[in-house]
């Protein structure tokens, strides 16, 4: 009776974080900027620039009104993807603060995933920037107010966005611990963080080599 109890038990946990994992992943595939070039531009940002389908990418290449759009899927994808982590833990686990904090770091690891690694464009997708800048505010003002103060700080003064990006990723589980001080939590924090920063190892390099491209307001032709 006991084995049937825990049983039951952990499926009561691990189906609803499956169900978050998986809409969080898809929510994280729909890129914005592969599919405002690809399928709107008739030019898939892919194949430019550094050949990222992420924001910087496509601004640089690309340019206009449409960067717009590109911003707001990423920033939409992150929103919904957490805010479903939220409502599904609320209406089939708990509605308990440690539960929904939880909730919001395992829904924003597997949307960047999906922004990252997304299954329906060849598992080639953007850095996770932006997605997981949303992520932040939705997880914690203070966490966010870390990681965005230094990333506008250290890409405005220097002009290197990898730079900030990277700032980012590493502080990320810094903030997480000073905030929550909880250790699941700092676990999932170190994933995305560390997400963030092998998805910019080739700006790393560059950056420590000193060809890195500095960000400009002016874009290439398309």
């Amino acid at each position: 009776m006991d084995t049937e109890w825990l049983m039951a038990l952990g499926s009561a946990f691990v189906l609803p974080a499956l169900l978050i994992a998986a809409i969080a992943y898809f929510c994280g595939c729909f890129n914005g900027a592969v599919i405002v070039s690809k399928y709107i531009l008739r030019d898939d940002i892919r194949n430019h620039g550094s050949g990222n389908a992420g924001l910087t990418n496509f601004y640089r290449t690309f340019g206009g009104f449409l960067t717009l759009v590109v911003i707001l899927c990423d920033v939409l994808k992150a929103i919904i993807a957490i805010w479903v982590g939220i409502l599904l833990t609320k209406q089939i686990l708990v509605d308990d603060a440690v539960a929904v904090n939880l909730a919001k770091y395992w829904a924003g690891m597997f949307c960047l995933l999906g922004h990252m690694f997304p299954c329906m464009f060849h598992f080639k997708g953007g850095k996770g920037i932006l997605s997981g800048g949303t992520i932040a505010i939705m997880i914690d003002w203070r966490i966010a107010l870390v990681v965005w103060g230094g990333f506008l700080v250290l890409a405005v003064v220097t002009r290197y966005v990898s730079l900030g990006s990277c700032w980012a990723g590493a502080s990320f589980p810094f903030a997480t611990w000073f905030v929550y001080q909880d250790a699941v939590l700092l676990i999932l924090s170190i994933i995305i963080g560390g997400l963030i920063l092998y998805m910019h190892r080739a700006n790393i390099h560059r950056l420590l080599t000193g060809t890195e491209n500095k960000f400009s307001l002016h874009h290439k032709k398309a």
